[in-house]
């Protein structure tokens, strides 16, 4: 008899992977961080943009620095926000800073060129809060401060951390000179970037809305020439009120020139409406897991 696996085995199993993702995030995002800003002087937003600065006028350790520039945000958490959101970002920000101080000394720095550094920094840093994110952690720092603001002055989360960066940024025009904010603010938008392909996709997938009269020989193609399905919708003109199929199908981006060369062919005068699918879930595409 096979024994079906319990809630909490289940659950265990599911902590796991979370602890390991955001280990492995952490880790690269300390990589991103000794490699590329902290000997360079870039100050990309947020606690750890803060941390920079504060090592490069006091030397400090940047770890240390991220742990303590935290503690009030966690002690004030724990009030406003509640306990759970804040073991979250509790176990991201320790490790990250762990993974700071343990790499510091074993890497060097890749390079002295500003813009090489922000881009590359930029994008090693948003691979791993990507991946913290993805796996339902947090490395504290502006991202909770954001919620503690949202939730006292009522201020929506983006908008919170982008005051937060802003002001980190215009401590480094001070500290560092202008040209080195702007790289950072270089580095951060290129962070952005990455962490939203990782948390939603990278769009290798395109939907296409297609309002015609001829539904059935499109579906059919569809079907057969690309072996995609196609969901069959009812529409109606909202000034003519003629009825129109509207069909409603996700093909890859190489599908892309074929699904309209098979549209023009049947109907040159369909309406279709083309998007990138950043997430596909269901046959024909990867299968839905659970977060």
């Amino acid at each position: 008899m096979i024994k079906k696996p319990t809630v909490n085995r289940i659950f265990f199993k599911l902590l796991l992977i979370d602890f390991f993702g955001i280990l492995v995030g952490a880790t690269i995002l300390a990589v991103g961080m000794n490699m590329f800003m902290v000997p360079n002087m870039l100050a990309p937003g947020g606690v750890s943009g803060l941390a920079v600065v504060v090592y490069h006028l006091l030397k400090v350790p940047v770890g240390l620095t991220i742990i303590i520039l935290n503690i009030p945000l966690f002690i004030i958490g724990f009030r406003v926000l509640g306990t759970r959101v804040v073991l979250q970002s509790l176990l991201g920000t320790f490790l990250f800073s762990l993974a700071v101080e343990i790499t510091a000394p074993l890497l060097p720095a890749v390079t002295e060129d500003l813009l090489l550094a922000s881009v590359y920094g930029g994008l090693v840093m948003g691979v791993g809060v990507g991946l913290v994110f993805r796996y339902r952690g947090s490395t504290g720092g502006t991202g909770l401060l954001s919620l503690i603001l949202a939730r006292v002055w009522g201020v929506s989360p983006g908008q919170a951390m982008l005051w937060g960066d802003m002001a980190v940024l215009a401590t480094a025009v001070f500290v560092f000179g202008g040209e080195a904010a702007m790289y950072a603010a270089l580095s951060l938008f290129v962070s952005v970037k990455v962490i939203d392909a990782i948390l939603e996709g990278f769009g290798m997938a395109k939907s296409a809305i297609i309002i015609t009269r001829k539904g059935e020989k499109i579906n059919e193609r569809l079907l057969f020439e690309l072996g995609r399905g196609v969901t069959w919708l009812e529409g109606s003109g909202g000034y003519t009120r003629e009825t129109r199929e509207v069909l409603l199908c996700v093909v890859t981006r190489q599908q892309t020139a074929q699904l309209k060369t098979i549209i023009h062919e049947v109907d040159p005068d369909a309406f279709v409406i083309l998007g990138n699918a950043t997430e596909v879930h269901g046959e024909g595409f990867k299968k839905m897991q659970q977060h």
